[in-house]
């Protein structure tokens, strides 16, 4: 199985790897901080409720215009023709065979819809949707430089799975806000609790054959009641008939070697000792959580056996269910 290349990261560093003990982090997060010293404290605090997480090196679009959340409605898999103002969403562009190109995260103020996405994605998205203007009243614009995101905790009864919001606001106010709602959390941390939640993440823990029944964007991104869009006849038919092709999947990893598994490793199952080991999935995202150790997200083909022990870049991996395999939804809870 092949992993695309993840994009090229972005070009705008932040500020905030001035803080002190910030230490920046890797390929396409290299441009905000992996952590600030600690990062099982910084997830500690997470979990507490405090603090933020910059993502300021996420892409930011805006869609402006009378027509936008109609147009909209009719390019993504996202119920938004009566959008109220101030309510996040998730929205998937598919190609017509159903498969994810990109992935947004987003709200609207009442005169403009703006979302989030992976870094190095925005010109691409909003390139993509300029061309399908046609005679729409809409105004697609990549805000990447002027506007900053960042993520806080909101916790809940259970603090392994604790979610929260995000904001976007003008980068110019990135300091700013880093005061104000300080203490500063790295990657490491977010990505633990993120991978936790069993939440995938664009380009990270999908690949070009990626279908949102399989890594559980339904119905979180996905609207099954709506109108028609491209690629919807492979969602809906995978949904009406069960068993989409892959799941993905919660790996508990070894901790005896002190390692994680490269990201596009290949995921190995071997039926029995005198079997040969055979690829079943790739290694997407992983990290360090606080309590559960060593964790990681993969894609694995459908029929691997729920309870079977994997080999993960050579790491001994045992499953929990993110992704129900019969009927590809999301079975942890997604607040």
């Amino acid at each position: 199985m092949t992993v695309p290349a993840a994009p090229t990261p972005s070009p705008l560093p932040s500020p905030l790897l001035a803080l002190p003990g910030a230490v920046s982090g890797d390929g396409v997060d290299a441009p905000v901080a992996a952590h600030y010293g600690s990062f099982n404290n910084e997830q500690r605090s997470l979990v507490a409720g405090n603090g933020f997480v910059d993502l300021s090196h996420r892409g930011v679009i805006r869609v402006s215009g009378p027509d936008r959340l109609t147009w909209l409605h009719s390019l993504t898999t996202q119920h938004l023709e009566h959008l109220q103002p101030g309510v996040p969403t998730a929205a998937l562009v598919l190609s017509p065979n159903g498969h994810v190109e990109h992935a947004m995260y987003g709200v609207d103020d009442g005169e403009a819809f703006t979302a989030h996405v992976e870094p190095g994605e925005a010109g691409a998205l909003a390139a993509w949707l300029d061309r399908m203007r046609f005679m729409m009243r809409v105004e697609v614009q990549d805000v990447t430089e002027d506007l900053a995101v960042a993520w806080r905790p909101v916790p809940n009864t259970d603090a392994t799975l604790v979610d929260g919001k995000y904001d976007v606001f003008p980068r110019s106010d990135l300091e700013k806000y880093a005061e104000a709602a300080g203490p500063a959390a790295g990657m490491w941390a977010y990505e633990a609790l993120r991978i936790a939640r069993g939440e995938p993440r664009f380009g990270q823990d999908t690949d070009h054959r990626t279908i949102p029944n399989e890594v559980g964007w339904i119905p979180s991104a996905v609207h099954l009641d709506k109108g028609c869009y491209r690629g919807q006849e492979t969602v809906a038919r995978v949904h009406t008939l069960g068993r989409p092709p892959r799941r993905l999947t919660l790996l508990h990893l070894d901790g005896s070697d002190n390692r994680l598994p490269q990201r596009g490793a290949p995921v190995l199952f071997r039926r029995s000792s005198s079997d040969e080991a055979k690829e079943v999935g790739f290694v997407g995202s992983s990290a360090r959580h606080h309590e559960y150790g060593p964790i990681a997200l993969a894609l694995l083909k459908r029929n691997v056996p729920l309870d079977a022990q994997l080999d993960a870049d050579g790491l001994p991996a045992m499953q929990e269910i993110v992704v129900d395999p019969e009927v590809g939804l999301h079975v942890r809870p997604l607040r």
